[in-house]
């Protein structure tokens, strides 16, 4: 195997950079990373972690911050849907009632991690590597959506999908199901 050496020029200097920042993250740290993992391993042996998968080991590992509803209420944009709307009041009365782990699962689920930022749900970021501006959570009720629907989360863009459920224990059950029973990608 040769290797074709290529300077670096204005027509492919973005593919270099691309390529350089994808080579740090991946080799960079890569001794750090493992001497992690060792670490890790011999406090907690890897045939204890197969039961868990990676949502529980994040609240295992993090543990459950408070979170705080009224600044989650505060700093939610709406979208399909109004605050007086009933799906909105349901969804706020649903997250009322959760305990702090069910909340925490629910953030996941939306946002794809259990933990608020240090500054609040006004400091929630999109995953998207293209943009990470803060990104505030958003309720989006749509109507392309069957009533019978699970929620669907978005969590590159922290937004949950609600279709318009037709009381607030269809939402709450199927809230439920969503944050405790699924996995992956648009599963029912």
């Amino acid at each position: 195997y040769q290797r074709r050496v290529r300077g670096v020029t204005e027509d492919n200097k973005k593919e270099y950079v691309d390529l350089y920042v994808e080579w740090k993250l991946r080799n960079g740290c890569d001794k750090q990373a493992q001497a992690l993992q060792r670490g890790f391993y011999e406090m907690v042996p890897m045939h204890l972690l197969t039961a868990f998968d990676e949502k529980d080991l994040e609240l295992i590992i993090c543990g459950l911050g408070s979170i705080d509803v009224d600044d989650w209420r505060k700093h939610t944009k709406l979208k399909g849907c109004t605050e007086n709307s009933d799906i909105v009041k349901w969804f706020w009365q649903v997250v009322e009632e959760m305990d702090n782990e069910r909340k925490a699962r629910l953030l996941q689920f939306a946002t794809g991690s259990s933990r608020v930022p240090i500054s609040g749900f006004a400091g929630l970021r999109g995953s998207s590597t293209v943009n990470s501006a803060p990104r505030l959570f958003t309720l989006n009720v749509t109507n392309t959506m069957s009533n019978r629907s699970l929620p669907k989360a978005q969590t590159c863009f922290n937004r949950l999908d609600l279709p318009h459920y037709e009381s607030f224990e269809i939402m709450r059950g199927k809230i439920k199901i969503a944050i405790e029973e699924t996995v992956g990608f648009n599963r029912e």
